[in-house]
């Protein structure tokens, strides 16, 4: 029998808007992966309508509109998880591109935020000589963990791989896209994962708890966990999307320009449960 940890997840939107602007969030688990959604509800202040649709990733998208003047969004969930950190295997190997799974094809080209292309030459010559498979990536993300600086306000939402890698500053989503550059650069299928991480047998972090980003990596027959901005394995990860970058996975899309007064993540244990 498997053992699992109960955590409560979720997060907080209050807007101003001088209209009623129609939105996309993304804050809700994914349903393809090692998590059970005890209980879930949302909360709107106006209550008003909404309904989810699923991506061309798979991803749970809910639609809703922001109204005119101040509103709250509230999603809350109540998950269980696996008590283990993500698995990893030292021996898994890469694949020639003509081995690679067609639907793992989308996952080594260009993207908005991930510039392969750009950094190419600059992968090969970091990483060309590292023995390929599970250590090539972990030393992808080894060097990424040491050349970027956590800092919020260094990088905005029009940041490439190609500008964190010149100016070695950036926030959780910049590591995620500059480790997903050298891999595709070099072959490898790296996709674009975002979600709660929560602080669960480590010891607390000194930042406000935040939405987190890392990556999924094919080699031999199989999705792996890396993590560059924290660079170790983790318990309690909880997938709300994937894609090819940020930019599929934004956890608010909105068809105008509400103003964000604020905004609260929370990923904890669950110690009532």
């Amino acid at each position: 029998m498997e053992v699992t940890r109960r955590l409560i997840v979720g997060c907080e939107f209050v807007h101003e808007s001088e209209a009623d602007v129609s939105t996309v969030f993304q804050v809700e688990p994914l349903s393809d992966q090692k998590v059970d959604v005890i209980h879930e509800r949302w909360s709107l202040e106006p209550d008003g309508p909404t309904r989810t649709y699923s991506d061309l990733y798979g991803n749970t998208c809910r639609r809703l509109i922001i109204p005119t003047g101040r509103s709250v969004i509230n999603y809350r969930a109540t998950v269980a998880v696996p008590d283990a950190v993500e698995a990893v295997d030292e021996e898994a190997s890469e694949l020639t591109p003509d081995q690679l799974p067609d639907e793992t094809l989308i996952y080594i080209l260009p993207s908005r935020f991930c510039l392969p292309d750009v950094l190419g030459a600059d992968a090969w010559e970091r990483f060309g000589s590292t023995p390929p498979g599970y250590r090539r990536v972990r030393a992808i993300c080894d060097y990424v963990h040491d050349h970027l600086q956590f800092e919020y306000g260094a990088s905005s939402a029009w940041t490439t791989a190609a500008d964190v890698q010149a100016s070695g500053y950036g926030v959780c989503r910049d590591f995620t896209h500059l480790a997903i550059s050298f891999c595709r650069a070099l072959n490898i299928p790296a996709r674009y994962v975002f979600g709660y991480l929560p602080e669960i047998d480590i010891p607390p972090l000194e930042l406000p708890m935040d939405f987190a980003a890392w990556m999924e990596v094919y080699l031999g027959d199989r999705w792996w966990t890396f993590d560059p901005r924290n660079n170790e394995r983790r318990k309690g990860r909880v997938l709300i999307g994937r894609g090819r970058d940020a930019s599929d996975v934004a956890m608010a899309t909105s068809f105008g320009a509400p103003l964000l007064e604020s905004m609260i993540v929370i990923a904890e244990e669950d110690v009532a449960g």
